[in-house]
């Protein structure tokens, strides 16, 4: 996937019509977890979704669509977050549940693959002890945050072969995480495309903020169609038009976004 080089302008340029969306009830928005809402932590047991940002996200659903889209297990994201307002798309979008009886799954034929390489996976990295393999419905992360640079890089390289021989199974890569998952034409733009296509009004606004490689499927799948926000403290090559630095910035623009909304509730 080509990135642009082009820098990206800040996203408070743009709040003013998201403002606009949202109290108009046309704001869709779509939002990554770890290092988006939340801090990166060394463990991804550790990673907490502050009260306040808890709070401002159950007052945004009162007045637009609000889902989070993330690698994490459905369950997990559900867990994490516990708010039945929102939408949840777990592990890339190819698990969605949300209000008013909401479901889909995309891939549940791979879920066989996985279980047949969790072993063969599980033992090829056993000796390393700072890297550990996390099993979702949807995927095999394997993560390499706690690694020594030898050691995450003796990892990345097993997984890489083991990984080429599985033709049900693609490899992908995010921040000191490596993740295997199904082979198959859908990813988190795909399943943000396929919410918009589920709530069914052309009029609605699309906003993806997103800080990993994988958000960039997202980035892609929107261009055109919505605004796209990369949370990164520095400039990178990346499909999103515009930045926020932080988990803290996303915080405060998403507050500033609902501070003068007043729309009826425009679920699903």
């Amino acid at each position: 996937m080509a990135l642009s080089a082009a820098e990206p302008e800040s996203a408070w340029r743009v709040l003013p019509e998201l403002q606009r969306a949202c109290q108009e009830g046309r704001l869709a928005l779509f939002l990554d977890f770890d290092g988006t809402l939340a801090p990166i932590r060394d463990h991804p047991d550790e990673v907490r979704l502050e009260e306040g940002l808890k709070q401002a996200l159950a007052q945004a659903a009162r007045r637009c669509f609000v889902a989070i889209v993330s690698g994490r297990d459905l369950a997990d994201l559900e867990a994490r977050i516990g708010l039945a307002e929102l939408c949840y798309a777990g592990s890339h979008g190819f698990e969605i549940r949300g209000p008013n009886g909401l479901r889909h799954e995309f891939g549940e034929q791979a879920v066989a693959a996985l279980d047949r390489f969790e072993p063969e996976l599980r033992t090829a990295l056993a000796g390393l002890c700072r890297v550990w393999v996390e099993r979702k419905r949807y995927a095999l992360a394997v993560h390499l945050r706690r690694a020594r640079k030898a050691e995450a890089e003796t990892a990345a390289a097993r997984v890489r072969a083991l990984a080429a021989d599985q033709p049900e199974l693609t490899l992908s890569s995010g921040k000191k995480v490596l993740e295997i998952r199904p082979r198959a034409p859908w990813h988190k733009g795909a399943a943000v495309l396929w919410l918009l296509d589920h709530l069914g009004d052309p009029q609605r606004l699309p906003v993806f903020i997103g800080d990993d490689i994988t958000d960039e499927d997202a980035f892609r799948s929107l261009e055109g169609k919505g605004v796209t926000v990369l949370v990164a403290e520095e400039d990178r090559p990346t499909r999103a038009r515009y930045r926020l630095s932080d988990p803290g910035e996303v915080a405060r623009f998403l507050r500033a976004l609902i501070a003068d909304c007043t729309a009826e509730p425009a679920g699903p």
